[in-house]
């Protein structure tokens, strides 16, 4: 197993992932009309890579890398912008912290679009939880756990940035109304997806990656939404509950699978590295007791050795829709992805603060 217990070979391995998120290409044809694969285009898996990059931004001031970040935007905007839904507004929160950065009004006079339009026109499911709606797919009356962090966190970042109650209390319901649906009460773990037309779990997976996003997503959504102290306390003890139920469910190297419970699944490096993550800040953070921190850097440990020499993360799950069957999550073909590269760049971010 690689050793990640000083700064040095920590910050060599930060090197190599920045680098290889630059370099990814298909590693086969894909069946969508854009790449979630190349950094070049403008959706969901680009935009959780933005956001790492930005956050490693924060905590390093290295002036090259807000650079990047400004000209990944502009030549997009010269481009012209994609169709809004779930998946094309996730980018636009890398976006309002650079507004702050560089007092682009153009940066945001485009995020308020987009915020006011998944305030006021974005589907909504019976009790008002956003639809996840994509570029292929409607999706009706379906609530996925992607849509927290795709979608929510950048609504409640505007409500903070513009002022905006309603956009801080709609975040809140949002995330009230998709813990609602999507947790298994037997087990603390999340489903994939809720369907309302039909009522059901589709196949009552409990997707890694999915509980990854929740996992990391919650606290970074902390750091920049103030929410009442009772809300508070039932997010944080959703993620405990959730955690605790993680841990019997690691495997002996640290990994997780990409179905949680299910032997058969294969391992998973963006819900891992995206758990690592999540536990590692959430004990610094005093939301998780100390006793969590050992499965935190297990996990660390675990997908740093999936680091090859290139800088590329290995044994990522490909883009994932909501499968009717656990067989359809065990056939998602494994590739280096700009998600997979930008959990493993927060996982050793936060590492660093725990040597």
């Amino acid at each position: 197993m690689s050793d990640t217990r000083s700064n040095d070979a920590i910050d060599e391995r930060i090197g190599r992932v920045l680098q290889g998120m630059k370099s990814l290409k298909p590693a086969f044809k894909e069946n969508v009309k854009d790449s979630i694969v190349s950094m070049d285009v403008w959706d969901w898996s680009q935009g959780v890579g933005l956001f790492a990059i930005y956050l490693f931004y924060k905590e390093t001031g290295k002036r090259e890398l807000l650079d990047e970040l400004t000209a990944w935007f502009d030549r997009h905007l010269a481009q012209g912008l994609p169709g809004k839904n779930v998946n094309t507004v996730c980018p636009l929160l890398t976006m309002s912290f650079l507004y702050e950065e560089l007092c682009r009004e153009d940066f945001l006079e485009i995020c308020k679009e987009w915020a006011a339009y998944v305030y006021a026109e974005m589907p909504r499911t019976p009790e008002g939880g956003i639809s996840h709606l994509t570029v292929t797919s409607e999706n009706e009356g379906q609530l996925w756990d992607d849509t927290l962090y795709m979608t929510v966190l950048f609504l409640g970042r505007m409500g903070v940035l513009l002022d905006q109650q309603q956009y801080v209390q709609e975040s809140i319901h949002q995330f009230l109304v998709h813990l609602k649906y999507l947790t298994d009460v037997h087990t603390g773990l999340f489903y994939h997806g809720w369907t309302f037309l039909e009522n059901h779990h589709f196949g009552g997976a409990r997707w890694g990656r999915g509980n990854a996003w929740y996992t990391a997503g919650l606290i970074d959504y902390l750091d920049m939404v103030p929410v009442p102290e009772g809300v508070r306390k039932f997010l944080l003890t959703s993620l405990r509950r959730q955690t605790e139920a993680l841990l019997p469910l690691q495997t002996e190297e640290g990994m997780w699978r990409t179905l949680l419970d299910d032997p058969d699944a294969y391992v998973e490096s963006s819900a891992t590295a995206g758990f690592a993550y999540g536990i590692l800040k959430a004990v610094r953070k005093g939301y998780l007791p100390e006793t969590f921190r050992e499965s935190g850097q297990k996990a660390l440990e675990a997908v740093s050795s999936r680091i090859d020499s290139a800088g590329f993360v290995h044994e990522v799950s490909y883009g994932t829709c909501v499968g009717d069957t656990w067989q359809y999550y065990r056939d998602i073909p494994r590739c280096p992805m700009p998600y997979g590269q930008a959990m493993a760049l927060l996982m050793l971010v936060e590492g660093r603060k725990h040597l």
